[in-house]
């Protein structure tokens, strides 16, 4: 399970509690944050999905997998997959396209990732990226802005090549996403994939994952075990 932009896998804390017994999820941090605050964050993009790649690769064993993103940690997802076809090795079982869709939806700049403080947090006030409390800490802002910054430059330099994924793709998402930019932008998953098993919708906006965890888990754990019993 990837996070999304500034955040690790503090976001995840109830999805073990939430998942079915024979689901075992493990969610990733990326250096710069919480218990890797100490580690130099990824400022590009392609050093950041190589480590990813070898980090997950070396983790793979006969079991199937699946890969959940919200926002870049969709991103990251779908590139890890597609990465993982280009060098022949096993798909994942599903993978589960949380706020994000490589068409229609929000992409910052690197000028946006140098915005100063002020001006950061005021945007993501409005995306209502953390708890309210981190908003008039200091403390707190200092350890949570370069992460986001570092992160939003990642993001940046994404670039779609209209890539597909030869896996089943389940995509989720907020009514009312200010980031995302086109009403239909969930509907093209479906040229991305050989299985689209759709989208759902959730009220609140671009963190509606936030309120809706117990929905989303049981839908994609539905999904996991449903492809599984048709593989056995």
């Amino acid at each position: 399970m990837l996070p999304h932009a500034g955040s690790g896998a503090i976001i995840y804390r109830d999805w073990p509690e939430l998942l079915p017994d024979d689901i075992a999820p493990q969610a990733v941090t990326l250096p710069g944050r919480h218990n890797r605050r100490e580690e130099p964050s990824f400022k590009d993009w392609d050093p950041l999905l190589e480590a990813l790649f070898e980090a997950i690769t070396d983790d793979l064993d006969d079991r199937p997998f699946a890969f959940f993103g919200h926002c870049l940690g969709a991103q990251l997802a779908y590139r890890l997959t597609v990465r993982l076809a280009e060098e022949g090795m096993r798909a994942p079982a599903v993978i589960g396209m949380s706020g994000w869709s490589p068409v229609g939806f929000f992409q910052p700049t690197e000028e946006q990732s140098r915005m100063p403080d002020p001006e950061m947090i005021e945007w993501i006030k409005k995306l209502g990226s953390f708890p309210a409390d981190i908003y008039d800490n200091p403390e707190m802002l200092a350890l949570v802005l370069p992460a986001l910054r570092a992160d939003l430059r990642v993001s940046a330099q994404y670039i779609d090549d209209g890539a597909k994924v030869d896996c089943p793709v389940v995509s989720y998402g907020g009514r009312s996403d200010p980031l995302m930019e086109s009403p239909d932008a969930m509907t093209h998953w479906s040229a991305r994939t050989p299985r689209h098993l759709g989208n759902r919708e959730y009220s609140g906006g671009h963190f509606y994952i936030d309120s809706h965890a117990p929905a989303v888990t049981a839908d994609f754990a539905g999904h996991l075990q449903s492809l599984a019993a048709a593989r056995s």
